[in-house]
């Protein structure tokens, strides 16, 4: 018997609240599942990381239900929210005292993450502002196909109190203290550090761009457009 073929995954990462991530999807989209099966999660269309708590405690769920080689193998559109973003890069300083194999380490040692976008995720310099950073801030996004038509200084909501520096895979920004990623990108690979579940209309534009993408178009996307970041980056220079 064969097995049925969905549009969109969301991975049951174990880490995570999916309710509201799932919610969000479905007010969009008729096929859309949660599920931790490995056939499942390789035959979608595109796949969703979602993720709450810390790094540490994520990729222990992960390791423990052997979706890291699954994820770093695919090669659909992958959009990995909040947490779901961070875990993406080489490591991350939030690992909540423990490690990627569920055992107890120093507060502030690095976590090995799915190195998927070759980045690290730190804490956020905040300059004594309260953390975290909790509420809804400004975005500068870039020409990426995950933000169409969305315009300069959308109002998304966040809630964090560690980022992804700027980088050449930054495809949008925001300020808080200081100014971090607020979405980064390699290839396939797409990570907000927004909710967009939580984001209104602007948050179900973009989650109705990710849900618009194939492993073609976002090819075909990306081929046409400037790299991302390079018209950002010199901007956020000369400021």
């Amino acid at each position: 018997m064969s097995q049925q073929t969905h549009s969109t995954v969301i991975i049951d990462t174990g880490c995570a609240n999916l309710s509201s991530v799932r919610y969000a999807f479905e007010r969009l989209s008729k096929d859309v599942v949660v599920s931790d099966d490995h056939r499942v999660i390789k035959a979608a269309t595109r796949v969703v990381l979602p993720g709450v708590g810390t790094a540490g405690a994520a990729m222990a769920s992960l390791n423990n239900k052997q979706l890291v080689a699954l994820i770093q193998s695919l090669d659909q559109p992958v959009l990995g929210i909040c947490l779901g973003m961070q875990i993406m890069t080489d490591t991350s300083k939030e690992q909540g005292g423990r490690d990627s194999g569920n055992k107890t380490v120093a507060e502030k040692s690095a976590c090995e993450c799915l190195g998927l976008i070759p980045t690290a995720i730190t804490d956020l310099n905040s300059q004594g502002l309260p953390l975290p950073h909790m509420g809804w801030n400004q975005i500068s996004p870039s020409s990426h196909p995950l933000f169409k038509d969305i315009p300069e200084a959308s109002y998304l909501y966040f809630v964090h109190s560690y980022k992804a520096p700027l980088s050449e895979f930054t495809i949008a920004t925001c300020e808080y203290g200081e100014r971090f990623s607020a979405a980064i990108a390699k290839d396939n690979l797409m990570g907000v550090q927004f909710h967009p579940e939580k984001s209104g209309e602007v948050g179900a534009r973009i989650l109705s761009n990710f849900l618009a993408m194939t492993t073609q178009s976002l090819n075909q996307s990306l081929m046409q457009t400037l790299k991302p970041t390079s018209l950002q980056l010199n901007r956020e220079s000369r400021t």
